[in-house]
């Protein structure tokens, strides 16, 4: 049996809501037959560095995922974006909820300038379209937690035994009711249309965890 680690994050300053929580929750209750039988635990985590670094091992040596799938916010983009590495920076202007404030512009000082992520990535891209959401690949998740997580995740795919396939997948922000005619005109998408979208990736993920 699959397990499936489904993380999301939760409200930071400018984003009051942050739709990762309810999607990855929606995720771990999805029915599907395809998914009868897999383990989805899904985790939000508060918007802070200790958060991921205290959570995060205790999570995957818990739960020993084959796959982790994470999601974030990006506000400013209006489809899925599928990143495909992390990069070594942080950023020293954004605090975490907490109120902290990295001191050091890299997450590891004498660590590569980025790590690619162990994902099919140009596959989760067609899933999500043919789930019919506009999606892209990313080779930049930014200078925040969103990149941090997909580094401190890359970083526990590398020890033994650790997850096998390790994705983030950037969302844009919702509305609340679903409008398939204002998508043409391309306003934000729905929490249930990411919720389709991540079916989909699931889906594809364990296809790609199976052969």
């Amino acid at each position: 049996m699959h397990t499936i680690l489904l993380t999301g994050f939760g409200p930071f300053p400018g984003a009051p809501f942050n739709p990762t929580g309810p999607l990855v929750r929606g995720l771990a209750r999805e029915r599907h037959p395809r998914l009868v039988g897999v383990r989805r635990i899904a985790h939000v985590f508060p918007t802070r560095y200790d958060a991921v670094d205290t959570e995060l091992p205790a999570l995957i040596a818990r739960e020993a995922p084959a796959i982790v799938l994470m999601f974030g916010l990006a506000a400013r983009t209006r489809h899925l974006r599928v990143e495909t590495c992390a990069r070594n920076v942080r950023s020293l202007v954004h605090h975490d909820v907490s109120g902290f404030l990295p001191s050091d512009d890299t997450i590891a000082p004498h660590g590569p300038p980025l790590l690619p992520l162990r994902v099919p990535a140009s596959r989760f891209v067609a899933a999500a379209r043919a789930a019919g959401l506009p999606a892209a690949l990313s080779h930049d998740a930014g200078s925040y937690l969103c990149n941090y997580l997909c580094w401190r995740t890359r970083e526990a795919a590398a020890m033994p035994r650790g997850p096998r396939l390790t994705a983030f997948i950037h969302v844009p922000k919702v509305r609340p009711a679903p409008n398939r005619a204002t998508r043409k005109r391309q306003l934000p998408l729905t929490l249930g249309d990411l919720v389709a979208a991540g079916t989909a990736i699931m889906l594809a993920a364990l296809d790609e965890v199976r052969r």
